[in-house]
């Protein structure tokens, strides 16, 4: 299976914010495609340290991610990427689709020079700790978040 990765453009964040919506996890806090969306969407697009990236098969977009890349001091000035929101078409998981995601985001990161790919993942997704295992990261971080709003 043939997957082509672009940047998102505006018209793709209804599929993008439906797929990130389709996950119990997700779902209470995601809403529905609303002006917030194309905000932040406006927000990402204009920002050189981060991209919001699509997968397409055949021409149809089925999956999505957001990559930030993060200068830091830490680990001698290194820069690193941040990937979020990583979310395959849910009748297409368990086909190598996000595995060829995940590949060329950290081949992305590489090629920008990042020093370290790092992401987060919800405590429940036992079959997503299992595929990043796979993809060799390591859960060497305990992770803390603070809501605001």
């Amino acid at each position: 299976m043939s997957v082509n990765f672009r940047t998102a453009r505006a018209e793709d964040v209804p599929l993008i914010v439906a797929m990130i919506a389709d996950d119990p996890i997700a779902a209470a806090r995601q809403g529905a495609y609303g002006d917030e969306h194309r905000a932040a969407f406006e927000v990402i697009d204009a920002d050189p340290n981060n991209e919001l990236i699509v997968a397409e098969l055949d021409g149809e977009v089925v999956g999505t991610m957001q990559l930030t890349y993060i200068p830091g001091i830490s680990r001698r000035g290194a820069l690193r990427m941040q990937i979020e929101a990583v979310r395959i078409d849910s009748a297409l998981r368990g086909r190598g689709l996000g595995r060829q995601m995940m590949e060329w985001a950290v081949e992305r990161g590489r090629a920008r020079g990042c020093a370290l790919v790092q992401l987060t993942t919800d405590k429940a997704r036992k079959d997503a700790h299992r595929f990043y295992d796979s993809l060799g990261f390591v859960a060497s971080h305990e992770g803390y978040k603070l809501a605001l709003s």
